[in-house]
């Protein structure tokens, strides 16, 4: 366990300084660039941070896997440690100069989630979660809320990058929920999202399509602060977050009734 402690560790140190990088050209002149789709934006900022971290983590780690979103890195099958890295997330919120952003780390051991990460550098906020040691926010203990009953929730999802051409667009589950819960948000931050699942300000979250780097830590997150993860069906949930549903738990079984229907 002591090298999970060294790879939070360093997971946060590096959290921070791409998070302070974002911090020093947010709402400044960036370059903007699409990827997938004309919605699927990536800057020289997002760029910027995964040079950061995986360049750290080459000199420092170098026998490790890391799986990064904008393609630095090596990926190997072999190697007992995976790094999954978004290094901004909330991409379209930044280059909008919408302040809903973060970095998010994600690490695997031997295949299973073993250290999550995810820093907020406008709020300072550094979520943190070790698997079997619970997860903290800025060092203090992070857990779920205890809203039981669907009707009194706040929950948060988001649509996917081909949202306008797939004809499984979410719209349908946004519009059963907005009718079922308290209130909806979609801020444009999964990882984030998660995260607020974990501190107990939102009550659950499900999304379709997102990412291994968009969910590999804030799902251990969850998880570490007493929450529950599934599939859409129930089932664990899926480490390429093809779908991802996390809730405190008492809601869960709620949520997806609506999700099934």
């Amino acid at each position: 366990m002591s090298e999970d402690r060294d790879v939070l560790r360093l997971a946060e140190r590096l959290a921070r300084e791409a998070g302070e990088l974002q911090r020093e050209r947010f709402a400044t002149a960036i370059e903007i660039r699409t990827k997938s789709s004309s919605v699927d934006l990536v800057t020289d900022v997002d760029h910027a941070c995964e040079a950061l971290i995986v360049d750290a983590l080459s000199a420092e780690r170098p026998d490790d896997a890391i799986l990064a979103e904008e393609g630095r890195g090596r990926d190997r099958p072999d190697a007992p440690w995976r790094w999954i890295i978004d290094p901004l997330d909330g991409t379209t919120n930044y280059a909008h100069g919408y302040p809903r952003f973060c970095v998010s780390i994600g690490v695997e051991r031997e295949g299973s989630r073993a250290v999550g990460v995810v820093y907020d550098p406008l709020l300072d906020e550094l979520f943190s979660a070790v698997r079997g040691e619970g997860a903290t926010l800025n060092g203090r203990p992070l857990r779920v809320s205890e809203v039981d009953e669907l009707g009194q929730s706040l929950l948060a999802t988001g649509f996917a990058y081909d949202v306008r051409r797939n004809p499984r667009d979410n719209v349908n589950h946004f519009i059963a929920f907005l009718k079922s819960s308290r209130a909806l948000r979609r801020d444009g931050s999964a990882a984030l999202d998660l995260a607020y699942v974990a501190a107990g300000r939102f009550d659950g979250f499900w999304e379709l399509r997102l990412h291994a780097w968009d969910v590999a830590a804030g799902l251990l997150l969850v998880e570490e602060a007493g929450g529950r993860t599934s599939d859409l069906a129930g089932a664990a949930p899926p480490p390429s977050g093809a779908e991802c549903l996390a809730s405190n738990g008492r809601i869960h079984d709620a949520m997806l009734e609506i999700l099934r229907g």
